[in-house]
């Protein structure tokens, strides 16, 4: 019998979004002047105020409040009307020194002996649905609210728009788990205010499904065949959404994780990515999970596949890997010994982990809005600049575990 599922995506807008990228531009900053910096921020958003937290190992200084400035007007809200603006609001910073009990059990005498920074179990998640291995109902999710940004930025078509926004789609399956259709569409977005409320309502919901619909499916030309005329929208449902941002909700760091991963489908370990150096296994393993999860069925070993991985704190060999292919294995094993080949393959200690997918980069400001799974690698040049004026210019790639640089590996591993 055919079912349904749904996956959510919010905006670089979103209060919790706006945290995340709060955070990682922290990260981001800590590791360019000091790669080795350890680091754990915490942001806190609210009306007019940004409150950070946390705990930092570094040999570098920053102008945190300038960095949280700036982030928050490259997403948008340099207004005041807003109650939340980049250069008026307050920026307090309780951030202080790592705990050396903590730091004991990362350090080691050599790299390759460091320990994870945490206990914990991480997820990694990769199906053949779409073309980046993604879950179609979560990659479409985020491709409403990408082109909508997109929009509120091009303030052409569509002259209304405020920065936070939310999206939800429901997909229709078959009983062989492939997608059929669009069921629903939720589309909420902060907008100016209107005179009338019935004529807002009513043209941001024409906006919605006859300028931003069309460029979804324009832009994303593998998903054109799943839109019909049947699609349920529910556009602003609760009306009015003048109020938004900081101004409307609370936003945390670390409160997006499914958003930040697969949408609901697979697993999630519990542990949030952004705000965390690369020694959190949190973040770098969750990250080695999918590029493995991503290279296994690229590689056309199964269709569907789910990795976990576990740690000890302070102890550099996970205390378990374990993959689950959902009865879709294309060779003769169980998932048991696929997982021990798995092992052989990609070396899952925190160190090799951050070699091997380049972690120890200012590579994390990109991935705090949209997804940090699915995305494009790139190499690309960015530019920071420290309190005392120095420069630093560095040359990056982001996105390195969706690289499917391992897939001869596994078809040579497993003979396919």
């Amino acid at each position: 019998m055919a079912y349904l599922f749904t996956s959510e995506s919010v905006s670089e807008g979103h209060p919790d979004k706006v945290a995340d990228q709060i955070s990682d531009a922290l990260i981001d900053n800590f590791l360019a002047f000091d790669a080795d910096s350890k680091v754990a921020c915490e942001t806190l958003v609210t009306t007019g105020q940004v409150i950070l937290a946390g705990e930092v190992k570094s040999n570098t200084y920053l102008d945190v409040q300038q960095i949280a400035r700036d982030v928050i007007k490259k997403i948008g809200y340099t207004k005041s009307e807003y109650m939340f603006e980049a250069n008026s609001c307050g920026v307090l910073s309780a951030i202080h020194e790592q705990s050396a009990d903590i730091n004991q059990g990362v350090d080691r005498a050599t790299k390759e002996e460091q320990g994870a920074g945490d206990q914990g179990m991480m997820f990694g998640y990769a199906t053949n649905e779409t073309n980046n291995y993604m879950p179609l109902a979560l990659d479409l999710s985020h491709a409403l609210l990408i082109e909508l940004a997109n929009l509120r930025r091009e303030n052409n078509e569509i002259t209304y728009l405020r920065p936070d926004a939310k999206s939800q789609v429901t997909l229709e399956y078959s009983d062989d788990n492939k997608p059929q259709r669009i069921d629903a569409i939720v589309i909420s977005t902060q907008h100016d205010d209107f005179d009338q409320e019935e004529a807002m309502l009513a043209k941001i919901k024409k906006d919605m499904i006859e300028i931003l619909i069309p460029r979804v499916k324009a832009k994303y030309p593998q998903y054109a065949h799943l839109f019909n005329d049947d699609i349920t929208y529910h556009i602003n449902p609760t009306g009015k959404f003048v109020i938004g941002g900081p101004h409307g909700d609370t936003g945390l760091t670390g409160r997006k994780i499914i958003v930040d991963t697969y949408g609901g489908k697979g697993a999630h370990g519990g542990g949030a990515f952004s705000g965390k150096d690369p020694s959190k296994v949190d973040r770098s393993a969750a990250y080695a999970t999918r590029h493995i999860a991503k290279n296994l069925v690229a590689a056309g070993l199964c269709d569907e596949v789910l990795v976990q991985v576990s740690y000890a704190i302070g102890v550099a060999k996970p205390t378990s890997i374990n993959v689950n292919t959902y009865g879709t294995a294309k060779v003769d094993l169980k998932d048991g010994d696929i997982s021990k080949i798995v092992e052989t393959i990609f070396d899952m200690r925190p160190y090799y982990i951050e070699q091997r997918l380049k972690l120890r980069n200012p590579i994390y400001s990109e991935t705090a809005a949209y997804g940090h799974m699915g995305r494009t690698p790139e190499v690309v040049t960015k530019s920071f600049k420290s309190p005392d004026g120095q420069t630093k210019t560095v040359e990056v790639e982001l996105f390195t575990w969706e690289k499917l640089d391992h897939v001869e590996k596994v078809k040579a591993a497993f003979n396919l």
